[in-house]
């Protein structure tokens, strides 16, 4: 069984202008936020909510990883979400 898992499709935030997908270890059960900015610096410009979504799903492994790797830094934000940035991303790339 998975340390991770990420049991929902990803979704669009209109609050957050974010794609959202869910994740889950153990008990926790948190969201990992993916801002329409952080995926402008991906595809080089500021891409629609339909687009967004296309691009998270298209590269849902390496999203996925950064969120991993900032559950094991337990580096997870003020609201005990995820908010990925291009720092992140690149992490998980390298």
């Amino acid at each position: 069984m998975p340390i991770f898992l990420f049991p929902d499709d990803p979704i669009w935030n209109e609050e957050a202008d974010a794609v959202e997908f869910p994740v889950q270890v153990g008990e926790y059960q948190g969201r990992v936020l993916v801002t329409r900015r952080t995926l402008q610096g991906i595809v080089g410009h500021t891409p629609k909510p339909d687009e967004a979504v296309q691009q998270v799903c298209m590269n849902r492994p390496l999203f996925e990883r950064a969120a991993e790797q900032r559950i094991m830094a337990r580096a997870l934000d003020p609201d005990a979400n995820i908010h990925l940035t291009g720092r992140d991303l690149h992490r998980a790339a390298g």
